[in-house]
C-alpha cells in the first residue's frame, strides 16, 4: 500500500504541473483566433467571372476540450490533496525522549507546529545570558539571584604634601615642591549580584531542546510511513462541475 511520506513526495510535483496546465489552458482560452474557424467558397455571377479557391480556418482550440484536460489534471491534484489530508487525520505517533514518553498519540499537524517552535526555542535558550566565568558564584536563597563572595578594597584620598628643596635663607625664601600623596581614608566591601545563567545550567536546557527536536523529527517520520487509502476526489468534483 502507499504510505503517507510517498504522497507528500510527490505532492509538489502534482501541484507544480497542476498549476502549469492551468495556465496553459487560460492562455489558450484567452485568444480568440485560436476558437474561431470559417469556410467560405466564392461563386461568380456569370461563367465568365473570375475563379477564385475556397478559403478556410480551422478552430484550434475548442473549450469543452480545455475544460477536459483540466478536468484531468486537477483530479490528481485533488486525489492527491485529499489522500494526504484523510491519511493526516489518522497519522499519529509518540514523541518519545530516553524512553519517556513526553507526549503521547500526536498528529501530524502537530508535530510540524512542535518542529518549528522548538527551532525558535532552540534560539532563544542559545542567546540567554550566562554568569561571567571571570567570578566565582553562588545563589542567594534569600533573593534568588548569584552573587560573589564579599570583595574588600580600600578607597584612598590624595593629600597635598610640601617638600622642602631649600631652606630659606636671609637673603633667599625656602624652596618648596608641592607634592601629593595617597592616604588610606576607608574601604569598600563589594558584592556583585546577576539574574544570568551559569552556563551549565544553559548547556542542559539547550541539551534537552536538540534531544525533544529529534524526538519530534522521529516521530514526524514514524507517522509519515502510516499507510493511506487512495482518495478519489476528484472525478466527483469535476463530474459535477464540468459534467
Amino acid at each position: 500500500m502507499t504510505k503517507l511520506n510517498q504522497i507528500i513526495a510527490v505532492e509538489k510535483g502534482v501541484k507544480s504541473k497542476s498549476l502549469q496546465d492551468i495556465n496553459a489552458a487560460h492562455a489558450k482560452v484567452q485568444k480568440p483566433a485560436l476558437l474561431a474557424g470559417i469556410s467560405r467558397t466564392y461563386q461568380p455571377k456569370d461563367e465568365e467571372g473570375e475563379q477564385l479557391p475556397p478559403e478556410s480556418t480551422r478552430v484550434q482550440v475548442q473549450a469543452e476540450g480545455v475544460l477536459r484536460e483540466v478536468s484531468a489534471s486537477l483530479t490528481r491534484l485533488f486525489d492527491v490533496t485529499a489522500t494526504k489530508d484523510w491519511a493526516n487525520c489518522l497519522a499519529r505517533a509518540d514523541v518519545t525522549v530516553d524512553g519517556r514518553t513526553v507526549v503521547a498519540d500526536v498528529p501530524v499537524s502537530y508535530l510540524l507546529f512542535l518542529e518549528k517552535q522548538l527551532a525558535e526555542l532552540h534560539g532563544f535558550v542559545k542567546k540567554l545570558p550566562t554568569l561571567d566565568a571571570a567570578e566565582s558564584w553562588s545563589l542567594d536563597p534569600s533573593t534568588d539571584w548569584w552573587k560573589t563572595d564579599a570583595v574588600r578594597t580600600i578607597r584612598t584620598k590624595k593629600v597635598p604634601r610640601n617638600h622642602v628643596k631649600a631652606e630659606a635663607t636671609e637673603k633667599h625664601p625656602a624652596q618648596v615642591e608641592v607634592y601629593y600623596e595617597d592616604v588610606l581614608i576607608g574601604y569598600w566591601t563589594t558584592v556583585k549580584f546577576s539574574g544570568a545563567l551559569p552556563a551549565r545550567r544553559v548547556n542542559e536546557l539547550l541539551e534537552r531542546v536538540e534531544k525533544l527536536q529529534q524526538a519530534v523529527k522521529f516521530a514526524r517520520e514514524e507517522a509519515n510511513g502510516t499507510e493511506v487509502t487512495d482518495q478519489r476526489v476528484g472525478d466527483a468534483v469535476f463530474g459535477y462541475l464540468f459534467g
